[in-house]
């Protein structure tokens, strides 16, 4: 299916890119959050007619994003949780656990915005985890996993 996309979307284009994409992805995700629309003659000459409008509003999104980026860069989350004598954890820290933390220190952030790369930190240890803010804007906070008996 051929969309024009409404915004950057990772891996596959910036604003305004024509893209061909499975039928599927486009109208069960890109349509529906606004992503994208079906490159049909009437939409292209209607994004055409709002392009720098839509522009200048990704323009302040990604500003935005980057003063949010350098409020939230080098802040640290404690996190306890019940561990073992080995220093593991009787269950795990995940990116729900992180978003928690961050909304106690005032940063409201999506808890799919936190990357784990490693997946879910399951020892009393001390991690950086990176925070997607934007698609260009990554902030990067430390997490502490404190152990309680």
């Amino acid at each position: 299916m051929q969309i024009i996309l409404m915004e950057k979307v990772v891996n596959l284009g910036n604003l305004g890119d024509l893209v061909k994409v499975k039928d599927g992805y486009a109208r069960n995700f890109l349509i529906p959050k606004g992503k994208a629309k079906r490159a049909t003659p009437a939409a292209m000459a209607e994004f055409e007619a709002k392009r720098a409008e839509l522009e200048k509003a990704a323009a302040e999104k990604l500003a935005e994003a980057q003063a949010f980026a350098e409020k939230l860069s080098g802040v640290t989350v404690t996190i306890a949780r019940k561990a073992g004598v080995d220093g593991r954890l009787f269950g795990s820290v995940t990116n729900h656990d992180v978003a928690d933390g961050l909304k106690a220190l005032g940063f409201e952030v999506e808890k799919s915005s936190v990357r784990m790369p490693a997946g879910p930190i399951k020892t009393v240890s001390e991690q950086s985890l990176e925070i997607a803010l934007h698609t260009d804007v990554v902030a990067t906070i430390n997490v502490a996993v404190a152990g309680e008996q």
